[in-house]
């Protein structure tokens, strides 16, 4: 029982999941306050003193059409130091893990092919008449 709990938990498809579901939302949060925090002030600099942040409003003096591209920019941000930090931290090491699993398996000979298997039939075929009285 716990040798297919093992084999099962140490798939390579339900650790990935596992990754993603649970590290991916618990890093979430952080990086997007880390981002929020350094990365927001610096793009919104870049905007001009009419507009808060980077971009512009459609209809001037209404807030609620400001086109933000800060916000897409931070959201990019937030979005590749996240992935850099589960590839690194724990898909790239699972990888390494897994081949050094594999090194350790000897791979299953490959079937010859059928020529060569009807060549081996005529000659079993050749032993078995020259072998007859």
């Amino acid at each position: 029982m716990l040798k297919g709990f093992r084999d099962f938990i140490t798939r390579g498809n339900v650790i990935d999941l596992a990754v993603a579901v649970v590290i991916g939302s618990a890093f979430a949060a952080i990086v997007d306050t880390i981002v929020s925090s350094i990365i927001t002030p610096v793009v919104n600099s870049i905007g001009s003193a009419d507009v808060e942040g980077w971009g512009f409003e459609i209809i001037s003096g209404r807030p609620d059409t400001l086109v933000n591209f800060s916000a897409i920019v931070n959201a990019i941000v937030v979005f590749l130091i996240t992935a850099a930090v589960v590839y690194f931290v724990f898909v790239m090491p699972m990888n390494t893990f897994q081949e050094r699993r594999k090194r350790g398996q000897e791979p299953e000979p490959e079937a010859p092919a059928e020529d060569v298997i009807l060549l081996q039939e005529i000659r079993d075929l050749l032993k078995a008449q020259a072998t007859r009285p």
